[in-house]
């Protein structure tokens, strides 16, 4: 078993260039060893993310990890408790955010999307309980959106995986509170600057200037203080939204 004396280690399971990324490099500003992982076949892209964080003087290692496998997700957390440390954050960040008329929905886009978005986010909810409930301590952070709490047209798949990621959460957070781990949703409600806003706009730079859209490192602080909140005012379910953004 690690010591304990080893640093806190935070994982951030679906991290990228944007929120993802905002969160492991927040969390590696906090002193924690950060894991991030994505698809194997994104490796690249995760290993620019671990050089930028330890050209800041942080520690974070990358892992290629199929999060819907039942089997990667168990070996991952046994690998990093094993290897590195004990897990004492686990944020589920995977989006899956996909748009089609409800005529146009296979049963396999339903299927995939609801296994990437829910599913793969009950396996981190799980294992992260196993490590961290015999120590009585932990936190565990899921990251939702807007169709978290109401559906919208063309996002009936995207809508019931994140209603039912925010369903695990509620349920996670009611049984493992008294355990002392805390467990939070976060609602980012709005568009977030990252690769997908920026197809969609000509220009975003004006949005960002008024504070238009979600700016991923602002989220991210929030998740910091999400963990280093003390127990007797623990935060279940935390909305972020731009000032102007209507709901």
């Amino acid at each position: 078993m690690p010591q304990s004396s080893s640093p806190e280690v935070c994982l951030v399971i679906g991290a990228g260039d944007g929120v993802g990324g905002a969160i492991a490099r927040a969390f590696a500003a906090e002193g924690m060893t950060v894991c991030v992982t994505r698809r194997a076949r994104n490796l690249a892209q995760l290993e620019a993310l671990v050089d930028s964080i330890r050209a800041e003087g942080g520690t974070a290692h990358a892992f290629g990890v199929d999060a819907r496998s039942e089997e990667e997700t168990a070996e991952l957390f046994a690998m990093i408790e094993r290897d590195i440390g004990p897990i004492n954050v686990v944020v589920f960040n995977i989006g899956a955010n996909v748009q089609f008329p409800i005529r146009e929905t296979t049963a396999r886009v339903f299927t995939k999307v609801w296994e990437m978005a829910c599913f793969a986010g009950f396996l981190a909810g799980r294992e992260a309980a196993r490590v961290m409930v015999p120590r009585g301590k932990g936190t565990v952070i899921f990251t939702g959106a807007t169709a978290s709490i109401r559906g919208r047209e063309n996002l009936a798949a995207f809508a019931a995986a994140k209603n039912g990621l925010r369903a695990v959460a509620q349920s996670m957070a009611r049984e493992l509170g008294p355990q002392g781990i805390h467990v939070a949703h976060v609602i980012c409600d709005g568009a977030i600057d990252g690769t997908f806003t920026r197809t969609r706009f000509d220009d975003v730079q004006p949005l960002l200037d008024e504070d238009l859209i979600l700016k991923p490192d602002e989220i991210a602080r929030n998740y910091v203080m999400l963990h280093r909140q003390q127990r007797s005012a623990w935060t279940h379910e935390l909305d972020l939204r731009p000032w102007r953004e209507t709901w």
